[in-house]
């Protein structure tokens, strides 16, 4: 899942304070998770997660990250409980990140980033490959239907509204034509709706 960065080629935090537009409220679990994971260091940090770093100078040594952005991204997955930070040492505090059932849970939302960068952004090949232990084999994620187990593609999937969509904002979702209620079928995903 990745390698460290090159000191050079890391990018640069704005000093400024950027104002962002929230989407934590928005009916969209897309919307939600970019809220969280939206910047460039937080999947990062995640990242190192996985590879098991812990504690606070092993993330700001493994990514060449500012302590200042580190503090922030790390203090913001507490809060968001994706980790749980512990006391390790009491004289001075010192902290251990480890991450929670709903951090690991992000586990194939990564791979499935990473397989991406592979296949797009990787032109001399995959920088990591990922070998999975049970089989044996080197692999890559992909995503597939949790019932069928077949690979999912935009044109074999309509979107339907579901009950946490807000009960205001149903009837314009509906006439956008993107979407259907309960049992019927909306437009393909990658694909714009019918106009008529």
């Amino acid at each position: 899942m990745g390698g460290h960065p090159v000191a050079q080629t890391r990018p640069r935090e704005s000093r400024g304070a950027v104002k962002r537009t929230s989407f934590s409220q928005w009916p969209c679990s897309i919307a939600r998770t970019v809220d969280l994971l939206g910047d460039w260091w937080t999947p990062l940090v995640l990242r190192e997660a996985f590879h098991g770093v812990r504690r606070f100078d092993g993330f700001e040594r493994g990514l060449g990250i500012g302590r200042n952005v580190l503090t922030q991204r790390l203090t913001r997955l507490v809060e968001e409980d994706v980790m749980v930070r512990t006391l390790y040492r009491e004289r001075p505090a010192r902290y251990e990140y480890t991450l929670t059932d709903k951090g690991r849970d992000l586990f194939g939302v990564l791979l499935v980033i990473n397989a991406w960068g592979d296949r797009w952004v990787a032109p001399d090949g995959a920088p990591v490959l990922l070998h999975h232990t049970t089989c044996d084999h080197d692999t890559r994620a992909t995503v597939v239907c949790d019932h069928c187990r077949q690979p999912l593609e935009p044109r074999d999937i309509h979107a339907r509204l579901g009950p946490g969509y807000p009960a205001a904002l149903r009837p314009g979702a509906l006439a956008t034509g993107r979407f259907s209620d309960a049992g019927g079928a909306g437009h393909e995903l990658g694909r714009p709706p019918r106009t008529t």
